[in-house]
């Protein structure tokens, strides 16, 4: 029998997010496996004390990202938000593709995804080649040992979607420090709110620059249907914002993250030096994808309507935390899930999410990654981490995890 909301509610539940084993860094908390042994759909305690559902399988997690059932709309009472400077300032973010359903989101999804087609970012390989190159000369010419982070993890994803968008790259400090605070973990409203306020406003003066004086790139589109009346100024903003954050965020920590786990796994990173086909540094992306789970803390969920899963009743109203890590070691859907296998079949992963509101970007993450990987590895036949791996620092303080530093030298 399902257990209600009443009786669950006074049971102890583990809190989330929960430490990583900083023995294996790139294993999800072990918190989560033991979750999804008991029961993939399982209670787990929050910042505010409130006890949203975690779902750790990887079956159970598809089937509710693809279930119109399961809102991304943030200003529902009991949507299990991320901090409390998240939960203050949500009357703060106007709708947009992230937080809105239905018609509502395919109308914004629609808008962004004439940026991300097949031919369109594969038309931008050479452009990221050549940034990729000029950062790697940038390294090969300076100092040992070199950061990868801020040398090339962070500036890559931060120069492409600056490009694509229309943004000043310049600003790339401003946007890096304010994006930062607003999504720590340990922001206080405040902070979280000034960071909010401080992007947003620069983003919506530039929308209205855009208005004037279009350029061709991605932002004077969402900028036209401004002016056009189809949205307003405040949600091509939004959309703007989205995107910058989410285009380099994700993809910077996925470089030096899946770097480091590539050196510590030689016999691995044979397999993407040889490679003399495009489809085998795909499929490596795929599991290196699948492997580090970057997206650590979650992606949150409301449900609309009472839902059966797993033996569970999640309530109308209650609180859904997809947690991408765990669902990707589930080996039910991928044996002995803690071998970081590249020739494994991977492409059935969660990284960028699944169903309706899936990551847009996906497709030039992948363009980014196959071109890095193979470039740092190319053009660096010698490259090594300049220290301990237990000495170097791990990100648990943030969305997405990844190491704040990657020394190396070659």
């Amino acid at each position: 029998m399902s257990e209600t909301a009443t009786e669950v509610r006074n049971e102890t539940a583990p809190r989330f997010p929960m430490d990583r084993n900083p023995r294996c860094p790139f294993a999800p908390p072990e918190g989560t496996k033991t979750l999804r042994e008991s029961n993939p759909v399982s209670r787990v305690e929050i910042w505010d004390g409130s006890k949203p559902w975690l779902v750790t399988g990887h079956a159970e997690q598809k089937t509710l990202l693809a279930d119109p059932r399961i809102s991304v709309d943030e200003s529902l009472p009991g949507f299990p938000h991320w901090n409390e400077g998240m939960a203050a300032n949500v009357s703060m973010r106007p709708k947009s593709v992230f937080n809105s359903d239905g018609a509502q989101h395919s109308h914004f999804r629609r808008m962004m995804t004439k940026a991300f087609t097949f031919k369109r970012v594969n038309a931008l390989r050479p452009f990221v080649q050549q940034t990729t190159d000029e950062l790697i000369d940038a390294i090969l010419a300076g100092p040992k040992p070199a950061d990868l982070v801020s040398a090339l993890a962070l500036p890559l994803p931060s120069i492409v979607i600056s490009q694509m968008l229309g943004v000043p790259y310049e600003s790339h400090g401003f946007f890096q420090e304010n994006s930062v605070k607003s999504v720590d973990r340990y922001a206080t409203p405040d902070e979280n709110m000034q960071a909010f306020a401080a992007m947003f406003m620069f983003m919506h003066e530039l929308v209205e620059k855009k208005m004037k004086e279009p350029d061709d790139d991605v932002l004077s589109d969402f900028a036209a249907r401004a002016r056009d009346g189809e949205i307003d100024v405040a949600e091509a903003a939004q959309m703007g914002l989205g995107m910058l954050i989410a285009g380099h965020e994700t993809s910077a920590n996925m470089i030096a993250l899946g770097t480091l786990a590539l050196l510590e796994h030689p016999d691995q990173l044979a397999i993407l030096r040889e490679a003399d086909d495009e489809s085998v540094v795909g499929d490596a992306v795929e599991e290196m994808m699948r492997y580090l789970g970057i997206i650590h803390n979650g992606q949150r969920r409301i449900a609309l309507e009472d839902i059966e899963i797993s033996g569970q009743t999640i309530r109308a109203g209650e609180g859904v935390i997809m947690e991408l890590g765990a669902s990707n070691w589930d080996p039910a859907a991928f044996p002995e899930p803690e071998k970081l296998d590249l020739q494994r079949s991977a492409r059935h992963h969660t990284g960028f999410g699944f169903g309706p509101h899936q990551c847009i970007g996906q497709q030039l993450a992948r363009v980014e990654l196959q071109i890095v990987y193979t470039s740092i590895f190319e053009r660096m036949p010698n490259i090594a981490v300049a220290r301990p791996i237990d000495e170097i620092e791990f990100k648990s303080d943030r969305l997405a995890y990844g190491v704040y530093a990657l020394p190396v030298t070659w």
